[in-house]
């Protein structure tokens, strides 16, 4: 079964475009000696007649022979594969160049026959003085009928290559890629198809009007001869132009449909299935690159998942609630303008044999995304460890920036930060100030702002960098600690313009007698209303820290 499978492959253009000829033989039997028949005593010269019994097998074996000498290649390919041996990379390019080309090569080869048959009938007719219709008669009949004929082979063999060849030599499409290959466009095949199937009709009837009009025959004869070889070429054009229309529709409406069912899975947001269009033309690289987009859209699928599972891992390394302790009431929110972000804010018991001291740490990485999320995740695993060893606040955030000096190397990352411990017994605070925006102290007894402030540079950048502690003794009730990330002070509204401090600490003048979360909400809803939902550009995190009894 196999065998007879290759066998078939190997011979499907050759018996098709050995049909096509058929057909175009069978028009000039059928116009040439029934609708309009030569004069029976011309076939009595022997050299007409010769011509007449040779020329027929003569250009069927010329165009075999050349057929096979341009298919080696197609049958060496199909050979090897059918044999299981290795084949060339050399080979499976030519093979596929020549599949390609071949309706091509052949209706070259149909038409210069027909060309010859033309030339050839109409100097015998010259010659051997048979008259000036009968020499334009065999010009025409053989040039519009071979142009019939090879009109038939092309779609013909286009159909097979596409339904039989193509599939097989290429399974995964990509027809319009292969070099030094000839395409015709779709609006080139149906000028064709309207050429053969109204054009060439409507000149031969005004011919044979002409001719049988033009003669000396007798009104009903001639009568009666116009009507039998309209009738005839009628019926012939009709029946060549249903079997050209039929195959040309098929050949335009199969990848189409194709083209169709596979968009609409994409639409549904099914990648599961590619275009199958196996044409070297515009529908072709339609479909190849329909295929190109829906591989684009399957990575971007998977890059997606692997975003939002990045992202939910990143959210689990934020602190899971806010935090009530000991007076100190503390909430925090980060959100981040793409799946994942540099922004970070933590709450961190430190080292201490009563487990009074809390760490608020805040930072903000350069940049934004999955770089600066896995940075982000890095100071924090390194910051959780190093505050569980003693050492006072500006040794804690000495030794995280020299390991983050060696993690970063020359990526020219860094990351700001701002790290505040608070006893929970003392109401003491310290504070290290690593290049990140100072915290806003408010006291509500004097509705006044104050900076905690201090010098230190960005993590990352120098490894021998050593950091300062700065402290404050007197934080009394009610007062309020502000950290935040400069995305909110740089928050662009549709006008452009710029968020800026002053409304942030407006609203937490505003709403100072509220607890933690609620002062928080109240931020990120004026933000809100400041942007009127134009996309951030820039991670925003905020921390809000209030002492109450």
């Amino acid at each position: 079964m196999k065998k007879l499978k290759f066998f078939y492959l190997r011979n499907q253009m050759l018996v098709a475009n050995g049909i096509a000829n058929f057909i175009g033989v069978f028009l000039a039997i059928v116009l040439i000696h029934r609708a309009e028949p030569f004069p029976k005593e011309l076939f009595d010269n022997p050299i007409i007649y010769w011509t007449d019994a040779l020329f027929d097998p003569f250009a069927f074996s010329f165009v075999i022979v050349m057929t096979l000498l341009y298919e080696k290649p197609i049958r060496h390919y199909l050979n090897a594969l059918s044999r299981r041996t290795s084949i060339s990379e050399d080979l499976k390019l030519k093979a596929r160049q020549r599949l390609l080309n071949e309706p091509f090569v052949l209706i070259a080869l149909d038409f210069s026959i027909w060309v010859l048959w033309a030339i050839v009938w109409s100097t015998i007719h010259w010659a051997y003085d048979s008259g000036t219709q009968l020499v334009q008669r065999s010009l025409y009949n053989g040039l519009s009928i071979g142009l019939i004929t090879i009109t038939v082979a092309f779609f013909l063999l286009e159909h097979l290559l596409q339904k039989r060849l193509a599939p097989f030599f290429f399974p995964d499409g990509g027809l319009s890629a292969i070099p030094k290959t000839l395409r015709i466009r779709i609006r080139t095949r149906l000028v064709a198809l309207l050429f053969a199937c109204n054009l060439i009709p409507l000149i031969s009837i005004i011919l044979i009007l002409y001719r049988i009009l033009g003669s000396q025959y007798e009104p009903a004869l001639a009568l009666a001869k116009l009507q039998s070889a309209i009738n005839i070429n009628a019926l012939v054009f009709i029946g060549v132009g249903i079997f050209l229309t039929i195959l040309v529709s098929r050949n335009l409406s199969i990848p189409f449909r194709d083209i169709i069912q596979t968009l609409g899975r994409i639409r549904n947001g099914r990648f599961d299935k590619r275009v199958q269009v196996f044409s070297n033309d515009e529908i072709g690289y339609t479909g190849d690159a329909i295929n190109e987009m829906t591989k684009g859209l399957i990575e971007r699928e998977r890059m997606q998942l692997s975003l939002n599972l990045a992202k939910e891992v990143q959210q689990n390394l934020l602190p899971k609630s806010n935090l009530k302790v000991n007076g100190f009431d503390i909430a925090g929110k980060s959100v981040y303008c793409d799946e994942t972000g540099g922004d970070y804010y933590d709450f961190i018991i430190i080292d201490d044999a009563a487990e009074q001291k809390i760490g608020v740490a805040i930072g903000d990485v350069s940049g934004h995304g999955i770089s600066s999320a896995l940075l982000m995740a890095t100071v924090r695993s390194s910051l959780r460890q190093r505050a569980s060893l003693p050492g006072s606040t500006a040794k804690i955030i000495s030794d995280v920036n020299r390991q983050l000096v060696k993690d970063v190397e020359d990526s020219g990352q860094f990351m700001t930060m701002f790290f505040l411990a608070l006893d929970t017994v003392t109401r003491q605070l310290e504070w290290v100030r690593a290049g990140h925006d100072p915290a806003m102290l408010y006291d509500p007894g004097s509705g006044s702002f104050s900076e905690l402030g201090g010098s230190g540079i960005a993590l990352g950048v120098d490894g021998e960098w050593i950091f300062e502690n700065y402290k404050k003794t007197d934080f009394s009730n009610g007062q309020i600690i502000f950290l935040s990330t400069d995305g909110i002070w740089e928050a662009r509204n549709k006008k452009g313009e710029m968020l800026g401090k002053e409304p942030i600490l407006n609203l937490i003048r505003q709403n100072a007698s509220s607890n933690a979360t609620q002062i928080l909400d109240a931020v990120f809803n004026g933000l809100d209303k400041f942007i009127g939902g134009v996309k951030i550009d820039d991670d925003i995190t905020s921390v809000v820290i209030k002492m109450q009894n």
